[in-house]
């Protein structure tokens, strides 16, 4: 990877990474709620849970996943696409750091790795347990959140592909 960029061109580069791969998977979630009826994530709820934690609120109580107000969901949406851009600043980061190869599969071995926040912080954060134990369906939404990851890995390495090749214009 070029160290003879400028920094702004990298801190652009991020940002597209971090947007399209966030883009990319909630695309993925609507795709699966009209095809297969699965719910996307309530980012309302999720905004609630970090509207939270600086009051020092870690875990929703049973009673708070109630229906979201519009304040909490551009929290929770704010939230979603910070969190998938600043992935990408650490993987560009852990990339240049290490001197390894910007690539499919360091990609996708990273947006796998990052499947460990939601399971260790935020799904217990939601009262959904670790490791998504108390939801209804343990073993899909396991499934389902390493589809994700692994999408969002995916999305990372398009965009930077994209972002580094000679075009045409």
């Amino acid at each position: 990877m070029p160290l003879n960029e400028p920094l702004a061109y990298w801190i652009l580069v991020c940002l597209a990474m971090g947007f399209g791969a966030t883009l990319a998977i909630d695309v993925w979630a609507q795709l699966l709620k009209y095809s297969a009826g699965i719910p996307p994530t309530d980012w309302g709820l999720v905004g609630r849970w970090f509207s939270g934690l600086p009051r020092g609120r870690f875990r929703l109580q049973a009673g708070q996943a109630t229906s979201s107000t519009a304040r909490e969901r551009h929290i929770g949406w704010t939230a979603h696409y910070a969190i998938g851009i600043s992935y990408a600043f650490i993987y560009i980061g852990f990339a240049q750091m290490t001197s390894m190869p910007v690539s499919l599969p360091s990609a996708l071995a990273f947006g796998l790795a990052t499947v460990l926040a939601p399971w260790l912080i935020l799904l217990p954060g939601l009262g959904k347990g670790w490791f998504a134990k108390n939801t209804p369906n343990p073993s899909l939404t396991r499934f389902l959140n390493i589809v994700v990851h692994l999408l969002f890995g995916a999305g990372l390495y398009l965009v930077w592909h994209f972002a580094n090749t000679p075009h045409l214009f």
